[in-house]
């Protein structure tokens, strides 16, 4: 699914009541099933940028455009109330966070699954088993998060992610937390991943040994000129 980003603008007010500007983007688009990183040193507002495409956060002013294509149009998630923008993000975006936010009590199949609750959709068991064995955990499905090593818990998050087959795949940090064979695994399970389902993917890193292994690396210092250390 392609997006585009359009005089995207977001403010702070800082403890003496100034305000920081963190996101000020003229333009940025994605084309439907593009892979790209983008980089920034930490604090520089990439994950502002992320909540704000994912709904998370509204800005102050710009929009978000998802083309959903020819049978479902354009949808300009600013524009729409709290409510609709979750429940445009269960069944369009998936998100990966830097740490993998798993419930503790469930299984890495149960956490899976629990992705799928919030479409309004049946729960396709099949599939979620499908991501677990595709992240190779074939032989994990039945361990809670305790019983894993922080790369296997990475790797639910990752199909956690791609439960509902979204059609833009938000990646925060990822690798971040991960040793450097691990977070190679994952970046690749990953890409591959939204490969299979055509998902546009928007990486964001501050390593650029990561971010060189995507076609097409952004940089947000220069698509933000206002991003701050602040952020």
């Amino acid at each position: 699914m392609a997006l585009s980003i359009e005089q995207l603008r977001k403010h702070y007010a800082a403890p003496d009541g100034s305000i920081v500007p963190v996101i000020d983007i003229q333009s940025l688009s994605l084309d439907d099933g593009q892979q790209a990183a983008l980089v920034g040193t930490s604090g520089s507002g990439k994950t502002t940028l992320l909540h704000l495409i994912a709904g998370i956060l509204t800005p102050d002013s710009g929009r978000i455009v998802f083309d959903l294509g020819p049978d479902d149009g354009q949808v300009d998630i600013t524009a729409l109330p709290e409510a609709d923008r979750d429940v445009f993000r269960g069944r369009h975006i998936g998100y990966v966070f830097q740490t993998h936010h798993l419930l503790a009590g469930f299984t890495a199949l149960e956490n899976v699954l629990l992705g799928m609750s919030f479409t309004g959709r049946r729960h396709d068991r099949a599939w979620a088993r499908y991501l677990l064995e595709q992240v190779g955990l074939a032989d994990r499905m039945d361990y809670r998060p305790e019983k894993l090593s922080l790369g296997q818990q990475q790797r639910v998050a990752v199909a956690r992610a791609l439960a509902n087959r979204p059609k833009v795949v938000l990646a925060d940090e990822p690798t971040g937390s991960l040793d450097a064979a691990n977070a190679q695994q994952v970046l690749h399970l990953i890409r591959r991943l939204c490969n299979q389902v055509n998902a546009t993917l928007l990486l964001v890193t501050h390593d650029t040994d990561i971010a060189q292994q995507l076609p097409t690396v952004l940089s947000l210092a220069e698509l933000c000129p206002a991003a701050r250390t602040t952020a």
